[in-house]
């Protein structure tokens, strides 16, 4: 498609809206400059292989007035078709039909765990924030009301489907992260953390839960989601939890205990900042030699196509990333005011860039022996996809090789066709938990497309 094409799709667009009503032409309108500035002032093509891994080199920041929006429009998957794997590998439904499922856990009998859970519509408080509300109105992210349940899926003969499909928990208050300790079933709600009792085998948990840890809710586009790992040991949990704001522009009173990784004992008692100044953490993963946990974030938004990075990067004791003052290490965001130069010059670089505005959000690493070689060791990564990029980036699912505890090579793509053309809005469905299944295969949960993928080695 030409430019001149994509620069006309937001005139079609307001073509449809003519005659509705006066706000309706006058947002139609904005869309349509919107549409125009952005094609005029495009940041070149998908990012390369130069914006990616341990030594980025970075883009520029952009302050043009009117921020760049290519949102997907979410249609869903077309019969017979699927996420494309790499040859040698199959991909089939494990399980359709799920309302916007986000997070995946497998017990140690080999149930899977969904989390369905969904961003809630909100009143913007802004006539920029309705402008983009109104563009990512069918993006797959938000809907009218959140399941707020965990599914549990069964593969009751091994030929990689659920066959069978129970409620086991309900009543939640948009669930993400899940672990198991002991006879502890952990939840992580968006506003605390739930310890549950389970027995092995149950399908179903109706006893009430014990909140151990509360948590700050909501934010700016829905930084909603909660998540929570055991430590390599088992002694400790680790907490996401995202910033309230972009950039910190609601103030920064409104962002105490946020943007930060916790650490807390099972009991919820020992809270404290493990890591901080990290904007949106989701997917939480321990490195199998180093032991160390790893976390994907998801970075600001309007600084431009190229900045500023989202990351892949460990989560150690007394790390600093910078938000909001600075972001890849000490490149100083001076939106923000007052300035904190002291602040900026503690923010450690991160490991690996994921590229601007991928929105990473699934993590875990390829164990066992299923995989052929070159897919062991490593971190498999669902990047949901871009909303605030001139040129869509994001949406599939990649493979990162390690060596000895770290990243060692370039994103690879694993998973992809969520996105069929990327110079055309259609989306058929949008990545987010990735977890490996006790038979080797690599689980994908597909929140747009209401589906959970498995791919595996072909028989």
């Amino acid at each position: 498609m030409t430019d001149d094409e994509k620069t006309t799709r937001p005139g079609r667009r307001l073509l449809t809206l003519l005659g509705r009503s006066v706000p309706a032409l006058l947002l139609a309108v904005a869309v349509l400059v919107a549409g125009l500035f952005s094609a005029l002032n495009r940041g070149g093509e998908a990012q390369t292989p130069a914006l990616l891994g341990p030594e980025p080199s970075l883009g520029p920041q952009d302050r043009f007035p009117i921020p760049k929006v290519n949102a997907p429009d979410v249609r869903g998957w077309p019969a017979g078709r699927t996420p494309s794997a790499p040859e040698g590998f199959t991909t089939t439904r494990f399980a359709a039909d799920l309302e916007h499922p986000r997070w995946l856990y497998e017990l140690p009998n080999g149930d899977v765990l969904a989390a369905e859970s969904a961003t809630l519509p909100k009143n913007p408080d802004s006539l920029t924030m309705r402008f983009f509300s109104w563009l990512r109105r069918n993006d797959g992210s938000t809907r009218q009301r959140s399941a707020n349940r965990i599914t549990l899926l069964r593969d009751t003969n091994g030929d990689g489907i659920a066959d069978l499909r129970t409620t086991f928990l309900e009543n939640l208050n948009q669930p993400f992260g899940m672990a198991l300790l002991g006879n502890g079933f952990y939840v992580a709600n968006t506003d605390g953390v739930v310890r549950f009792p389970y027995r092995p085998g149950d399908t179903r948990i109706t006893a009430a839960g014990v909140r151990i840890l509360d948590l700050p809710a909501g934010g700016y586009n829905n930084h909603w989601t909660r998540n929570l790992h055991p430590s390599s040991d088992g002694t400790k949990l680790y907490v996401t939890v995202g910033s309230g704001s972009n950039a910190g522009e609601n103030g920064l009173e409104h962002e105490r205990g946020r943007a930060v990784v916790l650490e807390i004992n099972p009991d919820g008692s020992g809270k404290r900042v493990l890591a901080s100044g990290i904007r949106n953490p989701n997917g939480l993963a321990i490195e199998p030699v180093t032991r160390t946990p790893w976390t994907v974030v998801n970075e600001r938004d309007l600084l431009g196509d190229d900045a500023a990075p989202d990351y892949l990067t460990r989560v150690r004791a007394g790390d600093f990333y910078g938000w909001p003052w600075s972001y890849w290490g000490q490149r100083v965001d001076d939106r923000i005011q007052p300035e904190r130069p002291d602040l900026v010059a503690k923010a450690i670089r991160p490991d690996y860039s994921l590229g601007a505005h991928t929105a990473p959000l699934g993590l875990t690493f390829s164990t066992g022996s299923a995989f052929p070689e070159r897919y062991r060791g490593g971190a498999f990564v669902g990047e949901h996809g871009s909303w605030n990029r001139g040129d869509p980036v994001g949406y599939k699912v990649v493979y990162i090789p390690f060596k000895n505890g770290l990243p060692d090579g370039k994103p690879q793509d694993f998973l992809t066709g969520f996105k069929p053309d990327p110079d055309d809005s259609t989306t058929y469905g949008r990545p987010v938990g990735v977890i490996m299944d006790r038979t080797g295969g690599l689980l994908v949960a597909d929140d747009a497309g209401n589906t959970v993928w498995r791919v595996a080695p072909s028989r």
